[in-house]
Parts: C-alpha cells; structure tokens; sequence
C-alpha cells in the first residue's frame, strides 16, 4: 500500500524587517546632498558648503590613524604572546592615536550626525519645529558649552607644553602635549562645523525643509 504522506501547508513567507534608521539619518539628509537651495543667500549656503566639504576632508585624513592603530595593538599582542617581550610605548600610543581619532572626526562625525541621538519624539516632530530646537539649542548650549571646553583646553595644552608634562601612568612616560593639542584642534573642529549645523537648522526654522532635503 502506498505510504499516506502527510499534506505540508506552504510556509509562509517570512516579510524582511525593514531596519529602522530614522535617527541615524535625521542629522545625515541635512546638506547631505551638497546641493543648497537656489533662494538661499550665496554667503550661507557658501559656508554650509565649505565648512562641510573641510571636515569631510578632515574625516578622511584622520580616519588614516586606524592603520598604525591597529598596528601598534597587533604589534604588541604578536610581541607579548610570541615572544614574551611586550613593549613600553604600545599601550600608549594606543590611547593617543584612538584619542586623536575620537576627537579630531567629531566634527565630521556631527555633519554626518553619527553621534549618540535619542530622537524618538523629535523624529515626529515638523521640520519647522525640529530646526527651531536644534537652532536654540546650538545657541543656548552647543557653542557656550564648547567656548568653555575651548578656553579650558588651551590652558592645559599651554601648561602641559611649558612643564614639559609626561604620562605618569606607564613606564615609556610620553609627552602629554601631543594628545592635547589634538583635544584642542578637535574642539575648534565642532565649533566650526557648528556654525554649519547652526545655518542648516536656521534654513529649516524658516523654510520648513532641511538644505539637503531641497532639489
């Protein structure tokens, strides 16, 4: 007799989630094109774009420090494990160029709005109301905030430099300027591209749409 085989319903099929990445793109879509709008005065929408274009040009530099990065941290494991002969200067250098990398692509990790948001209410808001807190924002905060972290900055490059000031946590004992200096360029970074973020909001306070938004 023949076998009864067992009627198999067809599965259905499995729809792919679509990955939400609204907040990821929010800050992205504003300039992103590189294309300002035709009634947008020359000298603001001159600045959004050369502004933009000098931190993604910094972007791509610095992003070259991930390479002796991540030689330096191979250098050391190989050296450590192999041949039981770890180094001096490889923890350090480590923290340094990770440090610079952190600091001088802020300014074009905020053009490309890569930082930490949490836009789960301001995602549904009006682009007139989006612009108008971020213009408010950037003006109450951002740059008084940023002037502070500025004026600070250069006090502990200058005195670092003048003392001629060392790691006192390792044994290599490096100079401390370099990676201040970087803590210094890259806060200048932000607030220039800022002064950017500033127009960009401004233009969607008043206009209801984003510059990258407009054809």
């Amino acid at each position: 007799m023949p076998r009864n085989h067992k009627s198999k319903k067809p599965l259905k099929s499995i729809k792919p989630m679509k990955l939400d990445i609204s907040d990821e793109m929010i800050a992205e879509r504003r300039g992103g094109s590189g294309k300002m709008p035709r009634n947008m005065p020359k000298w603001m929408a001159l600045a959004i774009t050369k502004i933009d274009l000098f931190n993604k040009w910094v972007g791509n530099t610095v992003c070259w420090i991930t390479i002796p990065l991540i030689f330096a941290m191979v250098y050391e494991v190989l050296a450590r494990k192999l041949f039981n002969a770890p180094t001096m200067w490889a923890y350090d250098m480590s923290r340094f160029m990770y440090g610079a990398l952190f600091m001088l692509g802020a300014g074009y990790a905020l053009s490309k709005g890569v930082h930490i948001r949490a836009d789960f209410l301001y995602r549904n808001f009006k682009t007139k109301n989006q612009g108008r807190i971020d213009f408010w924002l950037y003006l109450i905060f951002y740059f008084p905030g940023l002037s502070v972290f500025l004026y600070m900055s250069t006090g502990f490059l200058q005195e670092s430099i003048m003392r001629g000031e060392k790691g006192m946590d390792t044994a290599w004992m490096p100079y401390m300027w370099p990676i201040k200096a970087c803590l210094f360029v890259g806060i200048i970074f932000l607030i220039v591209q800022g002064i950017s973020e500033l127009f960009k909001s401004y233009w969607a306070a008043t206009k209801g749409k984003w510059p990258g938004e407009e054809k």
